[in-house]
């Protein structure tokens, strides 16, 4: 009987999930604390602090579309080591950035390397792996780092809690050898050898492929949706705690532990069972929005009945993110790799840039968007979130047959490995990468 052949190995594969770790530790170290941690490092107000970091924030989102264009002249793995570099000094600086001025300046620098990152990590992933070890590498990244950012946080409040404020400047310098340390663990990894997309090179296309693009702007208007849904957590869930089940604050953080632990420590184990179960990535990602669906459910039933004992409220919120959670893992690796894959290589750069906007624009507009629903009805931003996540899967599935084969279904590394060098002999004849307008008919 002959032996099932091996996916083939990426060149340096351990690098990326490694550097992710690593960045994830660094990242880790402030998200949790962003306003007490910028207020002790510059000493600036905390209103002060707030107000710039919204501003370079949102003028940071148009360096996604520069970064997206770097990728596609330069190479992903060289725009990620340059975006580590400025955020390694960045953090190294901050300390320093006493005046209001230095601080805006420093924040804006790193607020852009901060958007466009993800989109450039996303966009290295499609260079150095190919098929169904896309998916593998997505979720081995994605668990490890959860892992560090769990960790990260972990070790910035032991720091804090035995040196105290001046802690926080420790962090920062932690934070920039963190990025430092990252941008080293990259530097083995080398991307595969480029597919022939003729299509993506025509001069001038630029930003307007993408735009002309309709399949892959319905699964980016799809994650806009679905974006909303990963906002929940950390913005809507704990006001809604608080202020409309009148629960006691402990709980967030409790979600907040289930959240990542599982994140961590399952991510690679629900991927690889959703991989081997054949689901094409279109609907695995429109089952993990219907579990946030079912899941902001379970919100709309705990709002009504508001339940006053303490272990009941406690369980049935544990129960809640259990399903979110899940939701995540399944959604997550898959609506990621079907945008990677979905993108012509010679273009990837900027179509990943313009797919990690939905993620900035859901980031954005969740904070003003909740509160104004919750001022309303408690139950309100989970209906409307129950909508969204109905939504974005009509919108996933209906784009399904209009998307390239091999982006909706994993296809074995040594099948894209033997077509890319059979169509680099063979001239006229398409590549598994080629544009199928009825990609995955039969």
């Amino acid at each position: 009987m002959k032996k099932a052949e091996k996916p083939d190995r990426i060149p340096g594969q351990w690098a990326l999930p490694v550097a992710a770790a690593v960045n994830g530790v660094g990242t880790g170290m402030y998200v949790p604390f962003t306003l007490v941690f910028f207020h002790y490092v510059t000493g600036l107000s905390f209103t002060t602090v707030g107000l710039v970091l919204t501003v370079t924030g949102l003028v940071g989102i148009a360096a996604l579309p520069l970064a997206g264009a770097a990728v596609d002249r330069f190479g992903a793995r060289r725009v990620q080591l340059a975006l580590y570099g400025v955020r390694a000094v960045g953090f190294a600086v901050y300390p320093f950035a006493g005046s209001l001025a230095a601080f805006a300046a420093v924040a804006l620098v790193t607020a852009a390397a901060d958007r466009a990152f993800p989109a450039v990590q996303s966009s290295l992933l499609g260079e150095v792996a190919q098929g169904a070890g896309r998916d593998r590498l997505q979720a081995a990244t994605r668990a490890l780092q959860n892992g560090g950012n769990g960790a990260g946080a972990l070790l910035a409040t032991l720091v804090i809690a035995f040196a105290g404020p001046t802690a926080y400047t420790y962090a920062a310098w932690g934070n920039a050898l963190s990025f430092a340390l990252a941008a080293l663990l990259l530097r083995p990894l080398r991307p595969l050898p480029a597919a022939d997309d003729t299509a993506a090179r025509r001069p001038g296309a630029g930003y307007r492929l993408v735009l002309a693009d309709r399949p892959f702007l319905v699964v980016t208007g799809a994650n806009f949706l679905n974006a909303l849904s990963y906002s929940a957590l950390s913005v809507l869930f704990p006001l809604f705690l608080v202020e409309w089940l009148h629960g006691p604050a402990v709980l967030t953080g409790a979600a907040f532990t289930i959240n990542t632990v599982l994140c961590a420590a399952a991510g690679v184990f629900v991927g690889g069972r959703v991989r081997r179960a054949g689901a094409r990535r279109t609907r695995a990602a429109a089952l993990g929005g219907g579990l946030f669906a079912v899941a902001f459910l379970g919100q709309i039933a705990l709002g009504t009945l508001r339940p006053h004992s303490g272990p009941v409220l406690g369980g049935a919120l544990a129960a809640v993110v259990l399903v979110y959670t899940l939701g995540e893992l399944i959604h997550s690796p898959a609506a990621e790799v079907l945008a990677v894959s979905a993108a012509p290589g010679a273009a990837r750069g900027r179509y990943l840039a313009a797919y990690q906007m939905s993620w900035s624009l859901a980031k954005a507009v969740a904070p003003s968007l909740f509160t104004a629903l919750l001022a309303v009805d408690g139950r309100a931003p989970w209906a409307v979130l129950v909508l969204t996540s109905a939504l974005a899967a009509a919108l996933l599935i209906r784009a399904e047959r209009r998307l390239p084969a091999d982006a909706v279904r994993p296809v074995a590394e040594t099948v894209v490995r033997k077509a890319r060098s059979e169509g680099a002999r063979t001239a006229g004849i398409p590549s598994l990468s080629s544009r199928h307008p009825e990609g995955t008919r039969s």
